[in-house]
């Protein structure tokens, strides 16, 4: 009896450019055929050096732009979002999504003047633009922030762009992190309908959403991962499905520079390791870069 196709997937780890020890973990996942993307943090001191050892890697992955507009250092002056040099924790700048502040004159400006920056540091560093752009931290997702992005990638030919929304009943049979899951998507609506009308390439389906509290180890979650992106569940994934990992090594500046540490080395250590090789056998899953869905 003849094999089914294999299911493309496309793994994509964030935050490269943050730490040493996460741009390290990500290359060496991306060396082993594990990760076929990965989203860097422009604005970040680690990010000029990093890309050149990532560079040696080029063609094995994706490499595209987290865009950041929480707690770093902004590339330029931001006077409205960042008085003091700093930009926003998450939570105050959801608040000011949401009652209207991001959609002012100033701020508009703002975003979009950090946004061309960290595009601009992105592509100074790797010698051409990034491969898609998504949020840190779901970012542009937000009202205010997602007209900038959708009028960026309109001026990168052939880039893609992460969309966060599953369906409710995939997200409530995979029991992982609902209402926090359920959140990240509703607030893509709007993205998804901009991109969609400027004919901008997305994925289709979406996960990798979890507390990071270890709770529950990570080799429990990739699996259902895998099993909530499926109409029917024994069907396997369908459309374009992207998952999202935070892999990496502690290391000094890795904690000076987030809160989550930990969690990190306990994903590097399992994508590396063979149960998740085996996982992608007994699935037939094939991981993928963007370019390889079918279309």
């Amino acid at each position: 009896m003849p094999h089914s196709a294999p299911t493309p997937l496309l793994l994509c780890a964030d935050d490269y450019g943050l730490a040493p020890g996460v741009n390290a973990a990500i290359r060496d996942l991306i060396a082993r055929g594990r990760l076929t993307a990965t989203s860097v943090m422009s604005l970040c001191p680690h990010w000029r050096g990093g890309a050149d050892a990532l560079r040696a890697l080029k063609g094995k992955a994706d490499v595209g732009l987290h865009f950041t507009l929480t707690d770093q250092p902004p590339l330029g002056a931001m006077p409205t979002l960042a008085p003091d040099g700093r930009l926003p924790p998450l939570g105050r700048l959801m608040g000011w999504a949401y009652r209207g502040k991001l959609n002012g004159p100033a701020a508009r400006t703002e975003i979009r003047d950090e946004l061309s920056r960290q595009i601009a540091a992105f592509t100074d560093a790797w010698g051409g633009p990034p491969d898609y752009i998504d949020g840190h931290q779901h970012i542009h997702q937000l009202p205010g922030v997602r007209d900038a992005v959708t009028e960026a990638l309109a001026t990168l030919p052939g880039a893609y762009v992460r969309l966060c929304g599953e369906p409710v009943a995939a997200v409530l049979r995979r029991g992982v992190a609902v209402p926090k899951t359920l959140l990240i998507g509703g607030l893509g609506g709007g993205l998804k309908r901009r991109v969609r009308d400027r004919g901008i390439p997305s994925n289709d389906r979406f996960a990798g959403v979890y507390d990071f509290a270890g709770r529950r180890p990570f080799a429990e979650l990739m699996p259902r991962f895998l099993d909530g992106m499926g109409d029917g569940m024994g069907g396997g994934i369908g459309g374009r499905a992207l998952v999202m990992v935070h892999p990496g090594l502690p290391d000094e500046e890795l904690r000076r520079a987030d809160t989550l540490v930990e969690p990190r080395r306990a994903e590097y250590d399992y994508l590396r390791g063979p149960e998740f090789a085996a996982l992608l056998e007994t699935r037939n899953i094939r991981l993928t870069r963007f370019a390889g869905f079918p279309r």
